[in-house]
């Protein structure tokens, strides 16, 4: 008889009083950034950044603020500047210390729970410069009001001086406060500002809060620093003919900014302001935009969907009334009505409700009803003044509609044979792996003689490989059902699993990374811009869960004797610099064999692993999207149906591309 084998079983865990742990408002900060900042990666850090503005916005919507200057120093620091009344100083009685102090250090201190200081703000919580102040290594509180310049420094959010007032303010010296921090990359992941983001979301603000000068300056650049400034007075009507700029407009901007009372149960009257503009072009996609308080909510909320419900609704009234739609018809759908549509809402809140501290979308339920009814009145107004443009508009969105109708016939097609949208029916061509989800990874490779040696090198157990042939449908002209007939996308949506446009899915995902991988050439060029354009305009959530990666494959071999070397492109050099520069490390550089890659083809399957798909030792490159109207931008002036701003931006791009060994 076999001994029965004893098995010891694991200590109970003890849970008692000593488990339990309180962490001051900065200490928690710095454990959980998370909650505060959205996170540690290069978007929490551009949000420190943010939370500082957000806050001079406010001045500036108090009245109290027309300039501000944010300026990124060499030495790491940023600092913000604005020309508002400044951050009381003085003795909280309640605290027993500067009002500064509790304002840089106590969570739930602020001047924006109604005390009368600001009739409408972004901050909520008393949470932003806390934050700021927590996460910094370092950070200087300036402040010029009373009569005096006074100063206080933090270090992780702990006083380091008490609040010194400095001097006196000189003649003709304005009021104001100034907030320079370096950001603990100890507690976030080490990265660098980029100023082209911040840019954008300081272009933004100028545009959303009229009259205010915002200026940004980089220091870092040398010997002549970077500065751009952004004012403007015409509101969201000059922001949509901003992001039109590379369409044909239909009609001039429809525009309204009204304040609308509001009346709850149980709560005295307030006012919500309300301003709206949007424009049809000649474009089949749709651009929105939406903000509360000036803060920008990219997940929209119920002044986006009380903007999208009032356009819908006026169009199908409209439409009716006019005969443009018969008595048998079917009202036009609010896909139908938003196609080509590029629409923003504004709205000032005594009280907003936000989803999280990063105030991604908005929760007022009372806000979707004033939005509507503010542009309700101007759309309706604006057809009944303009038939003219009244008729393009109900023809654009009858054109959607029987697109629309063809793509849900070509879907229905689809699915009556093997599904491309929702079965497990695989391309023949795809040579899939054994494990799926996170760890799963698919190659998408241009042609079959780079997918041949990516099949041969591949690790079975994790990597899928795709090889598509020639260059994809440009879906950015293309309507969906002219999509959904292109095989090499109808492979592309079968292999993910996902489906496309209004049937995708991002849980249906059968990879956790994506990754293109063409050739280090122009037509691989070409076909990575082709593939992004249909990422970016019909599978956008995968960019933005961080799913979508570009493979980096050298585009040199240098061989001398036995060594091996392989030569990756580099930012900022092109394949020239780079070669020679790699052959400076040779003492003879005349007997140094080069090899050039000009496609993926060229390398056998064990060269391919070794240098871009062994995960060991490859280099991905993850495409990210920090702002969705720069990238909308961007993919309409390159594969639009606009040829001037294309011709205009590779003229004035000529030269930087110029001496490349292509």
């Amino acid at each position: 008889m076999a001994e029965k084998e004893i098995v010891t079983p694991p200590p109970v865990q003890q849970y008692t009083e000593e488990n339990i742990t309180y962490l001051e408002g900065i200490e928690h900060i710095r454990l959980r950034p998370g909650m505060y900042v959205g996170g540690k990666d290069i978007r929490a850090l551009h949000h420190l950044i943010y939370e500082v503005v957000d806050n001079a916005i406010d001045e500036a919507l108090a009245g109290r603020c027309d300039r501000i200057l944010i300026t990124l120093h060499a030495n790491g620091f940023v600092s913000i500047r604005d020309n508002g009344v400044g951050i009381p100083v003085g003795l909280n009685k309640k605290l027993g210390i500067s009002t500064l102090e509790g304002v840089m250090t106590k969570v739930g201190m602020g001047g924006k729970f109604g005390t009368g200081a600001y009739k409408v703000s972004g901050g909520l919580h008393g949470v932003g410069l806390t934050a700021v102040n927590a996460l910094s290594e370092e950070l200087i509180a300036e402040v010029y009001r009373d009569g005096f310049h006074w100063r206080q420094i933090y270090r992780r959010g702990i006083p380091q001086t008490p609040v010194e007032q400095i001097r006196p303010l000189r003649e003709g010296e304005g009021t104001g406060t100034i907030i320079s921090f370096l950001p603990d990359f100890t507690v976030l992941d080490p990265n660098d500002f980029s100023f082209e983001t911040l840019a954008q979301r300081f272009q933004e603000m100028a545009f959303v809060t009229r009259k205010v000068f915002i200026t940004l300056r980089d220091e870092r650049q040398t010997p002549i620093p970077r500065e751009t400034s952004f004012y403007f007075d015409g509101g969201l009507r000059s922001f949509v003919r901003y992001l039109n700029r590379y369409r044909k407009p239909l009609h001039d901007p429809i525009y309204a900014d009204k304040e609308v009372e509001i009346v709850l149960e149980g709560k005295a009257p307030f006012t919500i302001g309300v301003e709206i503009a949007f424009q049809y072009s000649d474009s089949t996609n749709i651009s929105e935009l939406a903000f509360a308080n000036t803060i920008s909510t990219p997940d929209g909320g119920t002044h986006l969907t009380g903007l999208r419900s009032a356009i819908t609704s006026v169009i199908n009234r409209y439409a009716r009334k006019s005969g443009l739609l018969k008595e048998k018809d079917a009202n036009f759908s609010g896909n139908d009505t938003l196609e080509g549509i590029t629409a923003i809402v504004s709205v000032k809140h005594p009280n907003p409700s936000f989803e999280s501290q990063t105030k991604v979308k908005l929760l007022n339920p009372e806000v979707q009803g004033a939005v509507s009814q503010v542009a309700s009145e101007a759309f309706n107004d604006f057809l009944e003044l303009n038939p003219r443009e009244a008729r393009k508009i109900i023809d654009k969105c009858m054109t959607s509609k029987r697109a629309r109708e063809a793509a849900r016939k070509a879907r229905d097609l689809v699915r009556s044979g093997p599904s491309l949208l929702e079965s497990s029916t695989l391309p023949g061509k795809l040579a899939d792996c054994s494990k799926h989800g996170e760890e799963a990874e698919i190659y998408i490779v241009e042609g079959d003689s780079a997918g041949g040696s990516a099949k041969q090198g591949r690790d079975r157990h994790f990597q899928a490989i795709l090889p598509l042939r020639g260059k994809i449908l440009n879906t950015e002209r293309a309507r969906l059902d002219k999509i959904l007939d292109n095989n090499e996308i109808k492979s592309l949506i079968s292999a993910l699993g996902t489906g496309i446009h209004e049937d995708f899915t991002l849980e249906r995902l059968r990879y956790g990374r994506v990754i293109i991988m063409t050739d280090a050439d122009v037509d691989g060029s070409h076909i990575r811009t082709l593939l992004l354009t249909f990422f970016f305009r019909h599978m956008l959530p995968l960019i933005q869960a961080g799913h979508l990666y570009i493979a980096q494959p050298p585009i040199y071999l240098l061989k001398h004797g036995k060594d091996r070397q392989y030569i990756y492109p580099t930012a900022g050099l092109n394949d020239a610099q780079l070669l020679e520069r790699a052959l400076k490390a040779y003492k003879d550089p005349s007997k140094v064999i080069v090899q050039r890659y000009k496609g993926l083809g060229e390398m056998n399957a064990e060269q391919l692993w070794e240098t871009t798909m062994d995960p060991e030792r490859r280099t991905l490159l993850q495409v990210t999207i920090e702002d969705a109207a720069e990238a909308d931008k961007v993919f309409d002036m390159l594969m639009g149906n606009s040829v001037p701003p294309r011709r205009r931006f590779i003229q004035t791009n000529a030269k930087l591309v110029k001496n490349l060994d292509i």
